[in-house]
């Protein structure tokens, strides 16, 4: 008899719907107190998590986390990285040159199967440095 396959925690399950960018499976999978908290550490709750996560995918349109390593112990998700994308000033993409990528490290904080937290520590200024240069066009 084959052994059962085990079920991904919901932070997993949380890096597969941002890749896909489906926002709406990400507002399902946060719990009703879900709290973001970005590498700046500003926070923000789940109510602007919507709208949020639609902007930057707006923004950044092929945005992918890869995860090379995870650690999961009790409700703690650590997931070890890259995150990148590329950007696009005001709605024009501007080929390879806006494309950025960053090591990442994700913190995910979990309750009966939901997200309660999504912390990220990366560095910001390849995207800002895109952000920057869109400006200037």
């Amino acid at each position: 008899m084959g052994r059962a396959l085990a079920k991904p925690n919901a932070a997993a399950l949380f890096v597969e719907r941002i890749n896909a960018h489906d926002v709406g499976g990400l507002v399902e999978l946060m719990t009703p107190d879900h709290t973001f908290v970005d590498s700046l550490g500003l926070r923000s709750a789940r109510s602007s998590m919507e709208k949020g996560w639609r902007q930057y995918f707006e923004m950044v349109p092929d945005y992918r986390i890869q995860v090379d390593r995870i650690v999961t112990e009790g409700d703690i998700t650590i997931l070890i990285g890259f995150a990148g994308g590329t950007y696009v000033a005001q709605g024009v993409p501007r080929k390879s040159k806006n494309r950025w990528e960053t090591p990442a490290v994700w913190i995910a904080r979990t309750r009966r199967g939901k997200v309660a937290e999504w912390r990220i520590y990366a560095d910001n200024e390849p995207i800002r440095a895109r952000m920057r240069e869109g400006q200037r066009d």
